[in-house]
């Protein structure tokens, strides 16, 4: 049996999964506004594996959402999984956040957008067919009555916390809104992470960076 931990803390989701063969198993996760995630990621590592009566060391890898997300969020969970991998020996999989919170939307009859907060009128987006295979890249777009016009004639199915502040802006028969999908969620993570498992798709746990797309700016007061 391959189990897989997964991590998710890209948004306001501090999310962990474990997976035997891809199939989930256990997973436990909290979203609030303040970001519990550094006080509940390793006690919801602990949770997972302890409903499973597994051990650290029966783990065949661990996969972690990469980006792109809050700067915050993902600091922390990329470094508790490094930390872990380096420590066990264990090879690290790297997830495309967009990638995992599509997977929320099934049987959709038409186009797929994730859709993560990047503040103001900005969110990180993609593009995904029914299949799951992106079709447009990973990008930050600024909302405009248009910014989408280009997908059409196809229908477009909005998700994630960017997309609810789109409906004011992208209005018409093509656009689908789907509320309850907001964040993503470790326990859409074991069947992407076991597929890269099986293909030895892994990432170099010395030089894994998170996936921020935009550079982390610092604000500080003027002198």
């Amino acid at each position: 049996m391959v189990y897989i931990l997964s991590v998710e803390t890209a948004t306001k989701n501090c999310s962990v999964s474990l997976s035997g063969n891809g199939e989930l198993l256990y997973y436990e996760e909290l979203a609030e506004a303040q970001f519990s995630h550094a006080e509940k990621l390793h006690l919801y590592i602990e949770s997972v594996l302890k409903q499973a009566g597994l051990n650290c060391s029966d783990l065949s890898a661990i996969a972690v959402s990469k980006g792109p997300g809050s700067y915050t969020g993902l600091r922390i969970g990329v470094s508790a999984v490094k930390g872990l991998c380096y420590a066990l020996g264990l090879p690290l999989i790297g997830l495309n956040t967009l990638n995992v919170l599509a997977r929320q939307l099934k049987d959709a009859d038409g186009l797929i957008v994730p859709m993560i907060d990047a503040r103001r009128m900005e969110v990180f987006t993609a593009v995904f067919n029914q299949k799951y295979e992106r079709v447009e890249e990973t990008k930050a777009l600024i909302i405009t009555p248009t910014a989408l016009d280009y997908l059409q004639p196809q229908k477009i199915h909005l998700i994630g916390d960017g997309a609810a502040k789109c409906k004011d802006v992208l209005q018409g028969g093509m656009f689908v809104y789907h509320d309850g999908i907001t964040y993503p969620s470790a326990k859409d993570m074991g069947g992407l992470a076991y597929g890269k498992y099986l293909n030895h798709d892994f990432e170099d746990v010395a030089y894994f960076e998170p996936f921020y797309l935009k550079d982390f700016l610092l604000l500080t007061k003027k002198q």
